[in-house]
């Protein structure tokens, strides 16, 4: 019996019961789909994870205020014993941005720019108002740092911060809500009152979770002090490394720079966001859980198989005498094991062939605002699995079915 002929006998046998043929494959099918998938969402997460850190530029460093510090115990000047009282902590100030553009200090730095946040800046253009979620002061260095490009006019110079130039770029939100579709550059927006002149667009970034990283203005340093935030401390510094490779050793430099200036010996009153750090932390984070969920999902093509199992020996029991009649014509016995196996095979084949296609169609759609993304590898390791399985859990009823004796088998009812 060539393998043509035994194809066609498993065929035959599994379409004499396609309703528990059919059931059968559904286990495996919903198994490889439900692996597929979650392996795809756990790629999509992991993705624009990366993407919204990439947006802050991967050889970023941000450093904010922290005052939960102190400096140290003692302080410059006092000894810097550990019994005396514990130092202030200090806030940032332009005198810390400008101590950490000293190349001989800090060789991996590219830039440094300052930051100032205005709290509750409400911009208006004509009859129109936007309370802006995120209204920056700064120096030109912070548009290429944090990764925002302008995409209509052009960003302000060094020029516009020695000058205090009341100009500003504006993100996409809001200029969709202060002038829709009217280009804004060269317009004058009133930002809580005070005047700003419009010279760029950002291109847009979408958005964060919650947050619109479209909703944010940005304009030069000392225009924002003198007219909405005062000249106070800083909100926060961004550093660029001179590279993704430096970013580590940027950050040393610029810790060292600001433990001397701020006299710590033991707690930093600052912290330090490292976004090549973050990224990779998040990398490893991501990838634990996808591997998570596909194990979890493989579960279900576990409980496939036995299904498999299961089928296969009712059709044993069932086909007792088929198999007698067969053997004791001249069949071998690897004739009768090749075509329960076959049937087997073909089950969870099938099975998984549908489920792929399940979760093909499955990743067009977004689940929970991810877009999952569909892992070729993941889609041949679940349909090799499928198939093995196949193999695996009908290899017990073939092989039970291939040890038959005929007169047992014709004998049976």
């Amino acid at each position: 019996m060539n393998q043509v002929e035994i194809l066609r006998f498993a065929l035959r046998g599994l379409l004499a019961n396609k309703m528990r043929s059919a059931l059968t494959t559904l286990g495996v099918l919903i198994g490889v789909a439900a692996v597929i998938l979650l392996v795809a969402v756990g790629e999509g997460s992991s993705r624009s994870i990366q993407q919204n850190i990439q947006r802050l530029g991967a050889n970023t460093l941000t450093i904010s205020p922290s005052f939960s510090g102190g400096g140290g115990f003692g302080g410059p000047g006092r000894g810097g014993g550990n019994t005396g009282p514990r130092t202030q902590a200090r806030p940032l100030t332009l005198a810390d941005a400008k101590a950490l553009t000293d190349r001989a200090a800090a060789p991996s730095v590219r830039s440094v720019s300052p930051v100032v946040t205005a709290a509750s800046a409400t911009a208006a253009y004509g009859a129109a108002s936007h309370s802006v979620a995120q209204l920056v002061g700064t120096y030109p260095s912070y548009f290429e740092a944090t990764n925002k490009p302008v995409e209509q006019g052009t960003y302000f110079f060094n020029d516009d911060v020695l000058a205090a130039r009341k100009v500003i770029v504006l993100g996409r939100t809001v200029v969709e809500e202060l002038f829709g579709t009217v280009d804004p550059v060269g317009k004058q927006v009133s930002v809580s009152g005070v005047p700003f002149t419009v010279v760029g667009v950002l291109k847009e970034a979408g958005s964060s979770g919650t947050q619109d990283a479209d909703d944010v203005a940005v304009a030069p340093l000392p225009a924002v002090q003198q007219s909405l935030s005062g000249f106070g401390s800083l909100s926060s510094i961004v550093v660029q490394a001179t590279g993704a490779a430096a970013t580590t050793t940027a950050q040393a430099e610029v810790t060292a720079v600001l433990n001397q200036r701020h006299g710590v010996t033991a707690s930093p009153d600052y912290r330090i966001l490292n976004q090549a750090a973050l990224q990779e932390t998040v990398s490893e984070a991501t990838g634990t859980f996808t591997v998570l969920l596909a194990a979890v999902a493989a579960i279900s093509l576990l409980v496939g198989g036995i299904g498999i199992t299961n089928i296969m020996l009712v059709t044993v029991t069932e086909r007792t005498r088929e198999i007698g009649i067969r053997k004791a014509v001249g069949a071998p016995r690897g004739a009768i094991l090749g075509q329960f196996l076959m049937e087997a095979t073909l089950l969870s084949l099938v099975g998984g062939l549908l489920g792929v296609l399940v979760a093909f169609v499955g990743t067009r759609f977004s689940v929970a605002g991810i877009q999952p993304v569909l892992v070729p590898s993941s889609v041949a390791l679940a349909l090799g699995v499928s198939v093995g399985i196949g193999l695996f859990f009908g290899g017990y009823p073939a092989n039970r079915a291939a040890r038959l004796r005929p007169i047992q088998a014709l004998r049976h009812e």
